[in-house]
């Protein structure tokens, strides 16, 4: 009984998302191929047009979306190198969610990968399967295609991204003999090996928590109480500080960042100043990059009352 109770709140909580009428991905594809000659690009127009139907005519999950709600994101590849069929540059990866009663799109995920390298001849199948490494620009885009949903879901529901994440984790594991860079722990410290061992260390636990307290506690709720919304927000960035405080400059903390520091001061410049130095407060010790935008909120605030 208790394992059916489990299942149907779990079907409550995701019945707005689920239809048969569309696949989960609405995603811009994009190639851009600077310095590169005119028939180069021409192939990589193809390559372009089979990778958006790749993304976006494909089930990624078990369930299908509503064609609204579908996942809005984007895939930017720019192509520095060719040599015969092998093409090198690096990929831009973003997407957001909807905040519930509002046309607002809040950013989940906003990365730029490097180490793109992949074999490509027009025309040719782009084939991928996640029992197997077939290539590594499949396996490129399918990864963070999982990703993008690991951290969707896990703004809806508490390691509800966990399932996708697992299957991003299955293409970094079948990837550790290809000869192209990203996917080994030796490669570097901010790679798709390490982004994977992040989310599932326990260390950083709070970060995940935080994703879900942060939207579906926060954001979502910010029509119905802006104060406890923010509030909640808070409650987030404290979690983030905690998992900082344990292990601080992870990589899954960057990625985190890179998304929300421009959300979080358009949040915190209106907010009331307890609640707005406290979250500088937070905010430059997790996020040292960042300090001096985050120090301009009061500095806004201030030219605003003289």
């Amino acid at each position: 009984m208790k394992k059916l109770l489990i299942v149907a709140f779990a079907f409550l909580l995701f019945a707005p998302r689920l239809s048969l009428k569309a696949q989960e991905m609405n995603c811009m594809v994009s190639i851009s191929t600077p310095g590169l000659s005119e028939t180069d690009r021409l192939i990589m127009q193809t390559l372009q047009a089979d990778l958006y139907e790749f993304v976006n005519q494909r089930n990624w999950t078990q369930f299908q979306f509503n064609t609204q709600e579908r996942i809005e994101a984007s895939i930017m590849i720019t192509i520095n190198e060719r040599a015969g069929d092998e093409y090198k540059g690096n990929i831009q990866i973003q997407s957001r969610r909807p905040v519930y009663h509002t046309s607002y799109s809040t950013p989940l995920f906003n990365h730029q990968d490097r180490d793109v390298h992949f074999r490509y001849i027009e025309n040719q199948p782009l084939e991928f399967a996640d029992n197997v490494f077939t290539n590594n620009l499949t396996s490129l885009i399918a990864f963070y295609v999982y990703v993008i949903l690991g951290f969707d879901f896990d703004s809806f529901a508490p390691y509800g991204g966990n399932p996708y994440f697992e299957r991003a984790q299955n293409i970094v594991n079948l990837a550790q003999n290809a000869q192209e860079r990203g996917w080994k722990s030796f490669e570097g410290q901010r790679n798709r090996y390490w982004l994977m061992e992040n989310i599932f260390n326990t260390t950083y636990r709070p970060i995940r928590e935080a994703i879900y307290t942060y939207h579906r506690l926060g954001f979502d709720r910010m029509t119905e109480n802006m104060e406890m919304a923010r509030a909640e927000v808070i409650n987030a960035l404290e979690m983030l500080q905690r998992a900082h405080r344990e292990r601080p400059g992870s990589f899954l903390m960057q990625i985190v960042m890179t998304a929300k520091s421009d959300e979080l001061v358009n949040l915190f410049t209106e907010a009331n100043p307890m609640d707005r130095n406290k979250a500088i407060q937070i905010l430059t010790e997790i996020d040292p990059a960042n300090s001096s935008k985050y120090r301009r909120m009061t500095q806004g605030t201030e030219a605003r009352t003289r």
